[in-house]
């Protein structure tokens, strides 16, 4: 299946030549006449390259055929993070390296979407937006009544994100993924 260069984004995964890639930053340029360029930073998926290529609009590229499936997060070990398909049991491991700031919002036992290429584990995706609890922040000092104050908190998972100044420890906030940043207070 075709791909058009003006439909590529973050994450999306194609084939260029014989090797499977995955986008990794993408920039579009619309020049005149309604031509564009794209600049993208692309990962090969089988052995981390990193390189930059620049697309004609009117290019097309060949979507890998990657399949998706729930899988559990069971622990890290420090160099992989390792996963399990609830239905069949087998047990998946990725590099912690090639999961970027994930780690960050992985809980174990929690739910992720796992992307195969051939039976074999390329990239998980997380879910938008996450809950976690707030194991660590520091007290708000009272008069401090500014509207934009912010402050450290350290999550379940180990991560620090800011967060507003009424949040305490031991509240469960619900964390954008894709950004670390604060979304808001979950219930």
């Amino acid at each position: 299946m075709a791909l058009r260069i003006t439909e590529l984004k973050k994450g999306t995964i194609f084939r260029l030549g014989d090797e499977v890639y995955r986008v990794v930053d993408y920039a579009q340029k619309v020049i005149g006449r309604g031509g564009s360029i794209v600049n993208v930073r692309i990962k090969n998926v089988l052995d981390g390259r990193v390189q930059e290529r620049t697309f004609k609009g009117n290019e097309q590229l060949e979507k890998a055929d990657v399949t998706r499936r729930d899988v559990q997060y069971l622990y890290s070990d420090g160099t992989d993070c390792h996963f399990m398909d609830n239905d069949s049991y087998e047990q998946f491991s990725l590099p912690v390296a090639d999961l970027d700031d994930k780690t960050g919002f992985m809980k174990n036992g929690g739910l992720v979407t796992a992307q195969l290429l051939d039976g074999r584990l390329i990239n998980v995706e997380l879910p938008k937006n996450m809950p976690l609890q707030i194991t660590y922040t520091e007290d708000v000092v009272k008069g401090d009544t500014s509207n934009a104050i912010t402050k450290n908190a350290t999550l379940e998972t180990g991560a620090i994100v800011k967060v507003p100044a009424f949040i305490k420890q031991g509240d469960i906030i619900s964390v954008d993924t894709a950004t670390g940043a604060y979304r808001g207070r979950s219930t």
